[in-house]
């Protein structure tokens, strides 16, 4: 199973088209997101609701609140299930998550 933010992470650097709920559509590569599916996008054609306009932008940052969902290309599924999780990566990196479980008295 796939989680969305781990698809999301995994589709760095590839194309995608993101539509938001006012009806504009952005298609360009994914920069960066965040835990609130915030995303910096580059290389953007930006279409209108009514799809009669257009514009060619550089760069823009999408608020995750707008968005009414996201086109990925097929490739991402499968680079997103060879990703580790986050519980094999703390593994690896030998860094342990939760409270403290060491010998100090509580006070």
């Amino acid at each position: 199973m796939v989680l969305p933010l781990t698809l999301l992470r995994s589709a760095a650097n590839q194309p995608m088209m993101v539509e938001l709920k006012n009806g504009e559509t952005y298609s360009g590569v994914l920069a960066a997101c965040d835990t609130k599916m915030n995303v910096h996008m580059r290389d953007i054609v930006c279409t209108a609701r009514d799809a009669n306009r257009f514009w060619k932008i550089p760069e823009a940052y999408i608020r995750g609140n707008n968005i009414k969902y996201l086109r990925l290309q097929e490739e991402v599924f499968s680079i997103a299930k060879d990703a580790p999780t986050n519980k094999e990566q703390r593994k690896k990196d030998n860094v342990k998550g939760g409270k403290g479980k060491g010998k100090g008295k509580g006070k």
